[in-house]
Formats: structure tokens, C-alpha cells, sequence
């Protein structure tokens, strides 16, 4: 085998499809038996759908049930501020793209099953890495039938941000302490509604309200830890401090909250690893660095590490060596963009979600200089295309 990828998420699929299309050997193992779970990461920017489109699979991506984001702004008590335009990006998908990721990974992982190099196992739950001398050389799993090993030229940890392959590496990430956490919860939509897709960040409160289609997505901020008091309040008091700023459409509708299995408590954490591999290892996405929610980039950065690591690996996965410098060169590729987004993340959440958050009941003011600048197209532009195409625009050249 030339490749075990670890984690049958976003980035592991991809980085499947991509070596599989090569005539690469590669088996994903995926820990759960399905891919039928709570997923809060849908949105696939421009970035992605670039992508996709590169692979000749966009016709049947678009073809899911999906909607779109075209643009983004924030409400405040000083009006609507549209921060992003998407439709000013040079590209053919000028949005971002809200589709349910059990359905986007449904769709990887069948486009994948394509190509006979490819091989996906699920249930497959790794609890050892192999090593010789010391160089990783595959994993050790366990199903259902039992234990089972892998052995690969090269293993893939694109298990998510709590990495048991990570920890078993016993590769550490640096912490950062983002100052909120989030509840996600739907409320119906009707079809006369007009509400756009943005945040309402309203006497010390803070939501994203995202359009789905059928439903609405609300995304609360709410401040690190806070999610117990919430709780021992109650889900009527939830009910009415959200019905205290949401805007009138919805805050009628929140009576179909009426249990807390309706609400998922996203606890939010951002890291980093400072060395993304060991002869024999590399690690990718969240399993590389966790990503704060704000702009909703995770994902695609994710997808964004699979493409290059594919597109700098193999040549030397068909040679049928895969030495350090080739994994070193994956990071040093990859560091620096994850790295500025999450600095740019961190700077939002500490002086525009904590300053509000911690305002409880006051007017949230948005500086004039702020509101001067994203009235500039320019501006506009350029955080869409930050967001949305990411710096610098990756492409599959493998």
C-alpha cells in the first residue's frame, strides 16, 4: 500500500480521490460506521468549488441540494454593514456554497470508489501507529471482525481536531483560548422571507444567521464556558434573550425550540501543531490545525492542505519513497496561509466577538473608519477574495 489516510473527513477524501486518480494504492479509514452525523462545517467557498471544478466533478456537485451565500454583512444598531461581496470574485462560482457535509462526503467518497486504487473502510478505528526504526509504517486498527494492520509507504492523519493518530505520534499543538463558544440550532424559513444570510451583533449579542434553504441556521456566540448557566436557566430563557435581538420573522419561530437535543454545543478551540510530520507521517486539516468558525474556512482549508500535499507527494509515492524533506515541504506550503487566517481570526474575535460579548445590554459601535472602508468596493473584494479563494489560490497540478 502507498498511502493509509487516517479519518474519512473532508481533507481525507480528498487527498483519496486525488492519489487514487493517479493509479496511487490508497485506504481510508474512517472510525465511524457512517457519515450520518451532526456536521456544522457546510460551507464550500470558491476555493473548493475551484477545485471540484478542476476534477471535472462540479455538474454533479451543484446537482446536490444545496444554497447559496453571495454576499455577507453584519447588523448593528448603526444599520447593515455588507462586509464581502462573492460576486465580485474572478471566478466561476462567486459564492459560498451551504450544503450538508454527510451529503458532500457521501459524494467524495463515491466519486473516489471510481477509481480501483481506492479503498474505503469504515468502522475502522486506529489505536497504534507501526514503526521501524523509527519510521512510521502503518497503523493498527480494530472492527468489529477484530484487529487489523495497514502498512503504507506513507500514513496520512486527517483525523480531525481531537487526532488520535496526533496524540499516539505524540505531537503536541500550541493552544490558543478563543473567547466563545457557539450554540447551533434551525428555525424555519418561509419562502416570502427576505432575510439575508450575515451577523446581528446587537446589544452584547451575537448571532449568525446563515439561509438554508428550508430552515435557517443561527449560529449563537456565546461567551467561553457560558453554555452551563445557559442550561440551568433554562430553554425558556434561552428563548426569550434570543427573541431580545433576532428579528421579528424570527424570533416568532423559536418556539419550535423545544428541547435541548435541538441545540449542538460547538465548544470553539484554535491550534496549531509546529511540525506537521515524522519520517513516514504527515498530518493535515484539523488534525494540523484546528480553525476558529469565524468566516467558516475550516474545511476548505483543509481540502486546500489535501491538494497540495497531493500535489507535492506524488511523484514520490509512485517512486515508491516519501522522504521527510517531501513532508516538510507539504507543511512549509500550508503553515504560513493557515497561520495568517488564524491570526486574522484571533484579531475578530478579540476585538469585535469579545468587546460585544463582554457589553452585555450596550450599544455595539462600529468604529467609523470600519464602517468608511467596507462601503469601498475594493474592500469588499478583497475580503471575499481572502476568504473565499484563500492567499495563495490553490490548484491541483497533480
Amino acid at each position: 500500500m502507498a498511502c493509509c489516510i487516517v479519518g474519512g473527513g473532508p481533507a481525507g477524501l480528498m487527498l483519496g480521490l486525488l492519489l487514487a486518480r493517479q493509479g496511487i494504492s490508497v485506504r481510508v479509514l474512517e472510525a465511524h460506521g457512517d457519515f450520518d452525523r451532526d456536521f456544522r462545517g457546510d460551507t464550500l467557498h470558491p476555493s473548493v468549488l475551484e477545485i471540484i471544478d478542476q476534477l471535472g466533478l462540479s455538474e454533479r456537485l451543484l446537482a446536490l441540494s444545496h444554497s447559496r451565500v453571495q454576499q455577507f454583512g453584519l447588523q448593528t444598531e448603526d444599520g447593515w454593514l455588507e462586509l464581502s461581496d462573492f460576486r465580485l470574485l474572478p471566478t466561476r462560482y462567486p459564492y459560498i456554497m451551504l450544503v450538508p457535509q454527510v451529503d458532500f462526503l457521501t459524494f467524495l467518497a463515491g466519486e473516489a470508489r471510481r477509481w480501483p486504487a481506492f479503498q474505503l473502510e469504515m468502522g475502522a478505528r486506529v489505536e497504534e501507529l507501526l514503526e521501524r526504526e523509527g519510521r512510521v509504517v502503518g497503523v493498527r486498527y480494530r472492527t468489529r471482525e477484530g484487529w487489523r494492520e495497514v502498512r503504507a509507504l506513507l500514513t496520512v492523519a486527517a483525523d480531525g481536531r481531537f487526532s488520535r493518530v496526533r496524540q499516539l505520534a505524540g505531537l503536541l499543538p500550541v493552544k490558543t483560548s478563543p473567547p466563545m463558544d457557539v450554540l447551533w440550532f434551525r428555525l424555519p424559513r418561509q419562502p416570502e422571507d427576505q432575510l439575508s444570510s450575515g451577523g446581528r451583533f446587537l446589544r452584547g449579542r451575537a448571532v449568525v444567521v446563515l439561509e438554508r434553504g428550508s430552515y435557517y441556521q443561527l449560529g449563537y456566540l456565546i461567551p467561553k464556558g457560558g453554555y452551563q448557566r445557559i442550561h440551568q436557566a433554562g430553554l425558556a430563557a434561552l428563548r426569550q434573550e434570543l427573541a431580545s435581538f433576532l428579528p421579528p420573522e424570527l424570533a416568532a419561530r423559536l418556539e419550535t425550540l423545544q428541547e435541548w437535543r435541538q441545540i449542538a454545543v460547538l465548544t470553539v478551540e484554535s491550534s496549531y501543531l509546529r511540525r506537521w510530520y515524522r519520517p513516514g507521517l504527515l498530518l493535515i486539516g484539523d488534525a494540523a490545525h484546528v480553525m476558529s468558525p469565524v468566516a467558516g474556512v475550516g474545511i476548505n482549508y483543509a481540502i486546500q492542505d489535501a491538494v497540495v500535499a497531493a500535489n507535492i507527494l506524488s511523484s514520490a509515492l509512485k517512486q515508491g519513497s516519501v522522504s521527510t524533506k517531501d513532508l516538510a515541504r507539504v507543511q512549509r506550503a500550508r503553515l504560513w496561509p493557515t497561520r495568517l487566517m488564524q491570526r486574522v481570526q484571533e484579531q475578530i474575535q478579540r476585538r469585535i466577538i469579545a468587546s460585544s460579548l463582554a457589553k452585555e445590554g450596550e450599544r455595539f459601535r462600529v468604529p467609523a473608519w470600519f464602517r468608511w472602508l467596507v462601503r469601498r468596493r475594493l474592500a469588499r473584494l478583497l475580503l471575499a477574495h481572502f476568504i473565499g479563494l484563500g492567499i495563495p489560490r490553490v490548484r491541483v497540478v497533480a
